[in-house]
């Protein structure tokens, strides 16, 4: 698209793209275990999810989480500790699956039966920038209605289509200012 910010922040603008402050948000609706995997409470929340049964084993295999059934009875029983490695693979495989199993949910909530939900747009943060360069970007909101490529996109962790996907189809709902809300200050909605 030609209108897309190519170099942000070159006068001293700060914001976030806003993509992922859609992807924060939806990680928050998520619901994610909140104790670190590091600690052993936050280990087995995260090994009890992935194990509870053979379709949770299934898709944390398919994530990334390739130990045997034995290794992961020896970390549950505290005879042996998971690697760093083993660590992070289990945190990936954990929030995959987790963003798979709430992805329909959360559609459901979004999408409303077709009316949407109301997405909240804080202009991004012009307070280092010049006073002659600043301009003047509004707080907007916008209902979207459309969720279904947006969550698809979040489920399968893929940032690169999900950006495509809400500057394409939500942002330039805005109209012909929507490239002043590629990068915004935050993002809010509910489910």
């Amino acid at each position: 698209m030609p209108e897309r910010v190519i170099d942000f922040g070159k006068f001293g603008a700060r914001g976030v793209k806003g993509h992922e402050l859609v992807a924060r948000q939806l990680d928050e609706l998520a619901g994610f275990v909140v104790t670190p995997v590091e600690q052993r409470r936050g280990l087995m929340a995260r090994l009890n999810y992935l194990t509870r049964s053979e379709h949770a084993r299934q898709a944390a295999h398919a994530a990334g989480l390739t130990v045997t059934d034995r290794t992961i009875r020896a970390w549950r029983e505290g005879k042996r500790a998971p690697s760093r490695r083993n660590l992070e693979r289990i945190e990936s495989a954990y929030r995959a699956v987790r963003r798979q199993n709430v992805a329909r949910y959360l559609l459901n909530r979004l999408n409303r039966q077709g009316r949407g939900t109301r997405v909240e747009f804080h202009p991004l943060n012009q307070s280092q920038v010049a006073r002659p360069l600043q301009r003047v970007v509004e707080y907007r909101h916008l209902n979207v209605r459309r969720w279904d490529r947006i969550i698809g996109a979040w489920a399968a962790d893929d940032h690169a289509r999900m950006d495509d996907i809400w500057v394409g189809e939500v942002v330039q709902d805005l109209g012909s200012q929507w490239g002043q809300y590629e990068y915004v200050s935050s993002i809010g909605f509910s489910a």
